[in-house]
């Protein structure tokens, strides 16, 4: 089971980007599933995009087209470049992967610690 790691988080202003990092003990490219997802203080956690092993993505309707998730072509790191940032984004951000099971399941078994991103108005 692969460990992950975020980084790349921090304070913004509303309208500005950031990248987030994720990266994996080992090699994730087509055997896991993978996803960003984020909390907010006194709300649940929010699965924002997701990408399968087969390259298809999707988003929370929150984020579509201002965010993007990728992979690097080693398929150790996974990115999430988020555009077009606002307040309602501040939350702690997520890395989560579940084993490929032929399909991709819609929970994660493996979660990284987490990077805070703050988007001030």
């Amino acid at each position: 089971q692969v460990r992950l790691a975020e980084s790349g988080g921090g304070s913004v202003q509303a309208g500005g980007s950031l990248r987030l990092s994720c990266r994996a003990s080992g090699y994730f490219g087509n055997r896991y599933c993978m996803a960003w997802s984020r909390q907010a203080p006194g709300k649940e956690r929010e699965v924002v995009a997701r990408l399968e092993p087969i390259g298809r993505t999707t988003y929370a309707d929150s984020v579509k087209d201002r965010f993007t998730i990728s992979k690097d072509n080693t398929g150790t790191t996974l990115y999430l470049q988020m555009n077009n940032l606002k307040p309602e984004d501040t939350a702690m951000y997520y890395c989560a992967a579940q084993e490929y099971l032929g399909y991709c399941p819609r929970t994660y078994n493996t979660w990284g610690p987490g990077t805070q991103v703050t988007v001030s108005s």
